[in-house]
């Protein structure tokens, strides 16, 4: 049998799976409706099968990837199950679409009961291990990746485990309690302190470990057999692509959070990946973005209000995580973050709302070399307002600064796209046809195998002067499409990060609830939502920008060199491919010598302090992440944190951070502020002297 026979919701299936037998479990606070569980899974299945854009998942890839994802989101850092456990549940392995097909519950009734045994089991095991005398001195390490090791085989391995991970606990906020209450010194090295304080330190840093402890493990066994089958879903919704998710009615603020594009308090977008909490995006204006530590894939570890003790979120639902986030203006969350790299992290973020006008499109007139004037615009994101409360959007105030920039008399235009994770594909569409005189801009294929060009018919062009477009790792989706455009036209040389993101995938949001049709079963509703890639991007060329990016012209070095980020690195990515490209025209005056181009660049980045800087950080975040133990000798955290000091200060002095207007800047003008971070941006200079050469050189023959 096909693995989706499209079918129709019938009273006679439907009477039949709310006939079938579930998972012996023990009784549970708020037990699961199997008959709303049944017929959400039954709905949520169809319309994966159906609507998904990939149409050739067989029902053994779908079991197989569902299963490992559900397994690494139930226990992500293999701290609670053990070995047996494991091979109790791989039986489910090849099943999972059979068992959603009709109506089964066993498996996540059953993770969910194996869970809850363990924790019980560690709660107990960790009473023990504080009561024991810990020995800051004893030379022993843990591993801190869990691809690098395997689930425990028995109760004593349990044990040790959560000995040395309770150890670090401990160690590492003696550290963070000498810190505050101690001090540093002028070099933000720790203060020394004699025996008796150490001790003391010692013991407030265990009480506080014990409460945290006790409060995260409290909180994963008041996780309902509900909550836990809605990740099971979610996991079956993941196995078809990474964008396509399972969004439960009590998920609600989850929702707004991932489309809305905003999180009250500190600015930023969040989603659950694989129990983690992944920062997908920092909002511009906001306030990580004026911290400027916050970045797109940190993974935030635990949460603390002020001084207070630490939060850990792991495994922790997305919605309470933020709660813990969020909280008044002008108090301070702090956020122990895991750095891609490797490296851990307390960041201080004072709660703000999001600085409304730092997300708009910004403009500036910047000198050039020889005297020429240059234009910048930084396109945050492409933005589009429905409410008509702004009534805004990205074409209309890029056509605006574009118009402002050339009564300013600019010979050549930087269009930085950094960070800009995407959002309106009209938008998209529309400022490309800013600088082209028309034609095709991308290509959409859905599912069928339907394609359509999404064209610019608008022969006005705003700018038709040199164009340099600015673009990073955190470049994705929507951004890709106007720098893949430009690119393809011949119209500009997109310079930047090796690639850009990848994302070249359309999502649409299926409210469940429209696929009820029989009479009483509204008692069920809500059902949720089911978030599911419907479309694929393709660029005029008929490349896709799934996967792969945006390749630049001219690639400059990047601190993020060597690390895993980008759409490739996510599980489930769907694939690279091409289709027949559209008929289009190249731009009148197309870049050419981009041989000598790259060769002038080369040799700039070579001799360049600042490009040696970012290179030298790269290699060093590269050799971090390799380095995943972690010693538990105190004295040895202790050097850990001077060397960890001294790599921030260094990246400090390494160009990292976006341009930006939004910071304290006293008496400047917001222009004034733009100007003087642009100056210090290697990556902005070296588009300056880009523009330089395109002025100079000679058209090729």
């Amino acid at each position: 049998m096909s693995r989706f026979t499209k079918t129709i919701v019938h009273s006679f299936f439907i009477a039949l799976i709310f006939l079938l037998p579930t998972a012996s479990v023990g009784l549970a606070e708020e037990p699961l409706n199997t008959n709303r569980a049944r017929l959400l899974g039954h709905i949520l299945h169809q319309q994966l099968g159906s609507q998904h854009y990939n149409q050739n998942l067989s029902a053994m890839q779908l079991s197989q990837t569902a299963f490992d994802l559900y397994l690494k989101q139930l226990d992500p850092q293999k701290r609670f199950l053990l070995q047996e456990d494991v091979e109790q549940l791989q039986i489910h392995r090849n099943q999972i679409e059979s068992a959603i097909s009709r109506g089964r519950l066993d498996l996540p009734l059953a993770g969910r009961e194996l869970l809850q045994e363990r924790i019980k089991q560690v709660q107990t095991i960790t009473v023990a291990i504080l009561d024991e005398p810990l020995d800051p001195d004893a030379a022993e390490v843990i591993e801190t990746d869990p691809d690098k090791y395997e689930f425990v085989t028995n109760l004593a391995e349990l044990r040790d485990f959560w000995r040395r991970n309770i150890k670090f606990q401990i160690l590492s906020r003696y550290i963070s309690l000498r810190e505050i209450e101690i001090g540093l010194d002028d070099e933000g090295e720790l203060l020394p302190v004699d025996e008796k304080t150490q001790a003391e330190l010692l013991t407030r840093a265990q009480e506080n470990v014990v409460k945290s402890h006790n409060t995260f493990l409290e909180r994963m066994l008041a996780e309902t057999e509900q909550d836990h089958y809605d990740r099971y879903l979610d996991a079956i919704a993941r196995a078809y692509d990474p964008h396509t998710n399972y969004l439960p009615p009590t998920s609600k603020e989850d929702f707004d959070i991932q489309m809305s594009g905003s999180l009250e308090g500190i600015g930023a977008t969040l989603r659950d990946d694989d129990g983690f909490i992944r920062v997908v995006k920092v909002i511009p204006g906001g306030a990580a973005a004026r911290q400027g530590q916050l970045e797109a894939d940190d993974i935030i570890l635990k949460v603390a209000e002020g001084t207070a003790e630490p939060i850990e979120v792991t495994n922790t639902r997305l919605r309470d995580a933020v709660s813990l986030i969020r909280g008044k203006k002008g108090t301070e969350v702090r956020l122990t973050l895991r750095k891609p790299d490797g490296r851990r992290l307390i960041v201080p973020i004072i709660r703000d709302v999001v600085e409304i006008e730092e997300s708009f499109v910004q403009s500036t007139v910047i000198d050039g070399i020889n005297g020429k004037r240059i234009g910048y615009v930084k396109i945050p994101s492409f933005y589009r307002d429905h409410s008509g409360k702004t009534e805004r959007n990205s074409t209309d105030d890029t056509r605006t600064e574009l118009m402002r920039l050339q009564q300013q008399g600019v010979s050549g235009l930087i269009l930085d796209l950094r960070n800009n994770g995407g959002g309106s594909l009209t938008d998209a569409v529309s400022v490309s046809g800013l600088f082209i005189d028309g034609g095709p801009v991308v290509q959409v294929r859905d599912g069928s195998g339907t394609v359509r060009s999404l064209r610019d018919d608008d022969k006005d062009v705003a700018y038709n002067g040199p164009l340099i477009v600015l673009v990073n790792r955190f470049s994705a989706s929507a951004s890709e499409i106007l720098a893949g455009a430009l690119q393809d036209y011949g119209r500009a040389l997109i310079v930047g990060d090796e690639h850009t993101h990848g994302k070249g995938t359309v999502q649409a949001v299926l409210d469940l609830d429209r696929f009820i049709r029989l009479r009483g079963m509204s008692q069920y509703m809500p059902l949720g939502a089911a978030k599911v890639t419907i479309q694929k991007f393709y660029r005029i060329t008929g490349d896709s920008t799934q996967e792969r990016g945006i390749i630049p012209d001219i690639i400059l070095p990047s601190r993020l060199d060597g690390l895993e980020s980008g759409e490739k690195y996510m599980d489930n990515a769907l694939s690279w491919d091409r289709i027949a490209p559209a008929n289009y025209t190249l731009w009148q005056n197309p870049v050419d010598n981009l041989e000598k181009l790259q060769q002038r660049s080369r040799e700039r980045i070579d001799n360049s302090e600042k490009f040696l800087n970012i290179r030298q950080a790269a290699q060093r975040a590269a050799n971090r992440r390799e380095l995943t133990t972690q010693s538990l000798r105190l004295d040895d955290m202790l050097m850990e944190r001077r060397q960890l000091q001294e790599e921030e200060k260094n990246l400090k002095n390494t160009p990292h951070r976006m341009p930006s207007a939004d910071v304290d800047n006293g008496n400047k003008s917001r222009e004034e502020a733009l100007i003087e971070a642009l100056i210090d941006d290697p990556y902005v200079q070296e588009g300056k002297e880009i523009l330089a050469d395109l002025l100079s050189l000679p058209a090729a023959a």
